[in-house]
């Protein structure tokens, strides 16, 4: 008999409150039973968000509300920066490729964070950017960026800052209002402990005007749409309605943590995940500005990475994360968002011990289990 754990940066773990949302007998969206479970859910997003904006509610993944963040922004023609610092940041490029927005590509090393002033100094030189796209957790390096200072540098131009929060929201601190960020994009299936299937967009009034302005092709995803209807406390199309009753309880049970708690929980996850990798020998991606929602480790020289997350797996159910584009097979990512505990983590740990020792990598069985208890028991 073999149990099966998740330890990935999305999906994650399911509450058992969830999995119970989950299981209830189907309601009509157009009723004033659903219309009261919507609101309360758009109160409880704005909570997370920090925000008194709206937040819209999508029926996609994460990827389609960065999507309705493109085409309601910007046309075709315009200029936007792109803050590139991996798989994820690559793809605001390619969603701007897509509709005929101009990308300039941002740079930054992979497992790097962005300084500030070299963002100033790009804006300073190109006047002509309408939007600037950034990512709070970029997962596949493992990378926190400085959103707060990045935010500071795009309020003093006209440009609109729109972050990619799909990895982070829930998990380390965004303060959408107090930091002055324009546009946040969500997805539920990390941080907010829910199955995949519900895109977040929250728009500030200074974005709204770009909303107002832009000439892409849209539809399904135009917030003009969207917010008619969420005036109303309703969907423009069809919502998932199982998945928004279960958002409404994953919101409850973030509402009696406390924003605070959850991050210094995920903190501390985070801190003895990066505790065991050092003292297994492994080599963090992002030893400076590491993430607390996903750890990214360099894997032993002469171990296969994606042998070894198969591995862990297949045979013994625990499934972390490999690496991505160019660290494909060259790094391991542990997640410890959402609905994962510190006994998830002493089992993710114990069995990357065990796959490593049965690849043949030298190292003393059980370090790295006692330096995340260690860190743990502080």
């Amino acid at each position: 008999m073999k149990k099966n754990f998740l330890l990935t940066p999305g999906p994650t773990p399911l509450p058992p409150e969830i999995c119970e949302a989950l299981s209830r007998p189907i309601i009509h969206h157009r009723t004033p039973q659903f219309q009261a479970i919507l609101k309360e859910a758009e109160e409880g997003l704005k909570a997370v968000f920090q925000t008194k904006n709206d937040v819209f509610i999508l029926t996609s993944s994460g990827t389609g509300a960065m999507e309705a963040a493109v085409v309601n922004l910007l046309s075709w023609g315009d200029k936007a920066l792109v803050i590139q610092g991996g798989k994820f940041g690559e793809r605001w490029t390619e969603l701007c490729e897509a509709y005929g927005i101009k990308p300039l590509v941002l740079n930054v090393e992979w497992g790097k964070a962005l300084d500030p002033d070299v963002l100033k100094g790009y804006l300073n030189k190109e006047k002509a950017i309408k939007v600037v796209f950034s990512t709070l957790c970029e997962t596949s390096t493992g990378v926190t960026f400085d959103i707060k200072a990045i935010s500071q540098v795009v309020g003093e131009t006209d440009s609109v800052l729109v972050v990619d929060a799909i990895s982070g929201l829930g998990a380390v601190d965004l303060c959408m209002d107090d930091w002055g960020v324009d546009v946040v994009v969500c997805g539920s299936q990390k941080g907010l402990m829910l199955p995949p299937g519900l895109g977040f967009i929250a728009v500030s009034k200074k974005a709204w005007q770009l909303v107002e302005e832009s000439k892409c092709p849209k539809y399904y995803f135009d917030l003009k749409e969207a917010k008619k209807a969420i005036d109303k406390t309703d969907t423009p199309f069809t919502p998932a309605i199982g998945l928004i009753v279960a958002l409404n309880e994953a919101l409850k049970i973030m509402r009696a943590e406390g924003l605070e708690n959850i991050f210094k929980r995920h903190k501390k996850l985070a801190e003895a995940t990066r505790a065991a990798m050092i003292a297994l020998g492994l080599e963090l991606f992002s030893p400076t500005a590491a993430s607390d929602a996903v750890t990214a480790a360099k894997v032993p020289h002469g171990i296969d990475g994606e042998k070894l997350v198969k591995l862990m797996r297949d045979e013994y159910g625990v499934t972390i994360a490999g690496g991505q584009g160019e660290m494909k097979g060259k790094l391991v990512r542990i997640a410890h968002m959402g609905y994962i505990s510190e006994f998830d983590i002493i089992l993710g740990i114990s069995c990357l011990e065990k796959a490593l020792k049965k690849m043949g990598y030298n190292f003393e069985l059980g370090a790295g289990v006692r330096a995340a208890q260690e860190v743990l028991l502080k």
